[in-house]
């Protein structure tokens, strides 16, 4: 959060909430953070960075686990999909709960029951209260995530500050992802796989404490009752929909144990759909989906997430599997590639501010699948530089440069009492995205290679499989530059409340 500091804020209240829609005059607006403010966005960074720190910090810890707890081989799995099921199935109640109940109350539910859920995962005697443990995170993740988007775009207004605080925060959730693998192999070497889990616990207290003295509560929509229906079969529709992506690698796409799932998902959404259409109070008004720039950036950060989610997962593997990097090494050796999404997250903003951000997303993506495709010709005895360092530096600066617009546009179109739901749905989109695209991407991988486990044949699947994403990675461009709003037309074709 280094150029935090750099934030206009003329425009915001004291209470650390946006006065009004005014954009500041970078001219003459002090260059100073009110503390309710910092607190916002020291808050929302924060929270997020846990979020997505453990997506991927149990990865390592996987074979621990197991020996401790005995977990079966699918027992162990669903330590990964108990988390992500829960957090892709119910983030758009979340982002709604953030409107209607508060997005502070909500902020303080979300990282109260994640902080308590990690602590029951680090003191599990049992497979299935690790697993129980895991499906709490996922779930306080799910309400947490939602409330940090929306702490940013309500403390500040319209206008480069947001756009850089947004920066920040996709800066941070990338260096949380990017930092799992480290994180958790230096905790697993060093004290015990438990550590993993219980490092959220000090952290997540501190926030805590500090989040309910200094945060100002705020709600983008009158109190109202929830939609029940809707809230039951959207979370049971994107819940069952998770679970049956997350059964293709085992099962395979045309196995009824995928196929059940994933019809009974999609009809449950159906349903969701028609129903929100007739519903007065719906939990997800359809007219947010109108607007142009939501829709179009959660399609493109749908396309997004499905191809860069699985780069972390391919290159750790490949370290370890095809070039005998340890654990510890190969995070070690993502490390660069860490910073680089970090960096390019942090100069997104100031070069939106030259270019638009429509131009900038585009930029983006197109570095992205220039370092996917070098990604694509590693071999089985590629050196460090050419094999992992240079293109993972490549796509991780593109990855950052697109993050940051596409938020930016999503959340600029949505009307105020829709801002929770609009960071719900960027988060759903990405996750989704992210798990469809791992469970897709593994399987091409997997057929490329067959029953073999050479070194030269475990290649050539990874390989195919970043050559795949680059073609996901195309089409988004592709949705960018036919569907996706320049800043002004969002701004003009904002939802209306209602």
């Amino acid at each position: 959060m280094a150029d935090m500091t750099d934030l206009s804020l003329d425009d915001a209240s004291p209470d650390g909430l946006s006065s009004g829609g005014r954009t500041p005059d970078t001219r003459t607006a002090p260059r100073r953070l009110r503390p309710r403010t910092w607190a916002a966005v020291v808050a929302a960074c924060t929270g997020q960075f846990l979020v997505v720190l453990d997506v991927s910090v149990v990865n390592v810890a996987l074979p621990s686990m197991r020996t401790d707890l005995g977990l079966s081989a699918s027992g162990l799995s669903w330590v990964l999909n108990a988390y992500s099921i829960a957090f892709a199935g119910f983030m758009l109640l979340g982002g709604r709960a953030a409107d209607l109940f508060g997005r502070k109350r909500m902020f303080l539910v979300g990282l109260g029951l994640f902080t308590a859920a990690s602590l029951a995962g680090g003191l599990a005697q049992e497979g299935w209260q690790l697993l129980a443990a895991r499906a709490g995170q996922g779930l306080g993740a799910a309400v947490l995530s939602p409330a940090t988007l929306t702490l940013l775009t309500a403390a500040l207004p319209e206008g480069p500050a947001r756009v850089r605080a947004i920066g920040t925060w996709m800066a941070v959730g990338a260096g949380g992802g990017a930092a799992g693998g480290l994180v958790g192999g230096v905790l697993t070497d060093l004290l015990s796989w438990r550590w993993v889990l219980l490092i959220n616990v000090p952290v997540g207290a501190l926030v805590l404490a500090g989040a309910a003295f200094l945060l100002a509560e705020g709600r983008g929509g009158e109190r109202r009752r929830i939609d029940l229906p809707g809230a039951v079969l959207v979370t049971a529709g994107l819940a069952v929909l998770a679970y049956g992506i997350v059964q293709t690698e085992a099962a395979g796409w045309t196995d009824p144990a995928t196929l059940v799932p994933l019809s009974g998902g999609l009809a449950l959404l159906g349903v969701f759909v028609l129903v929100e259409s007739r519903t007065a109070a719906p939990l997800m008004p359809l007219r947010v989906l109108g607007v142009r720039a939501v829709a179009s950036a959660n399609a493109a950060m749908l396309l997004l997430g499905s191809a860069t989610f699985s780069m972390w997962y391919f290159m750790t593997v490949y370290a370890q599997n095809v070039l005998g990097y340890t654990p510890l090494e190969a995070g070690l050796a993502l490390l660069p590639t860490s910073a680089a999404i970090v960096l390019g997250s942090k100069l997104a903003p100031r070069f939106m501010a030259r270019t638009g951000a429509k131009p900038m997303a585009l930029t983006g993506i197109l570095l992205t699948v220039a370092g996917f495709g070098w990604q694509s010709t590693m071999g089985a005895d590629s050196h460090y530089a050419a094999g992992i360092l240079l293109p993972g530096i490549l796509m991780a600066f593109g990855m950052g440069f697109v993050s940051t617009p596409l938020a930016s546009l999503a959340t600029s179109g949505a009307a105020p009492g829709d801002a929770g739901l609009v960071s719900g749905l960027v988060n759903t989109s990405r996750t989704m995205g992210g798990a469809l695209g791992l469970a897709v991407l593994s399987t091409v991988a997997a057929a490329r290679t067959g029953d073999s486990a050479t070194p030269a044949d475990l290649t050539a699947g990874y390989a195919l499989a970043f050559r795949t994403a680059s073609g996901v990675l195309l089409a988004a461009a592709l949705l960018v530059l036919l569907w996706l709003p320049g800043a002004k037309a969002a701004q003009d074709a904002k939802a209306p409340r209602g």
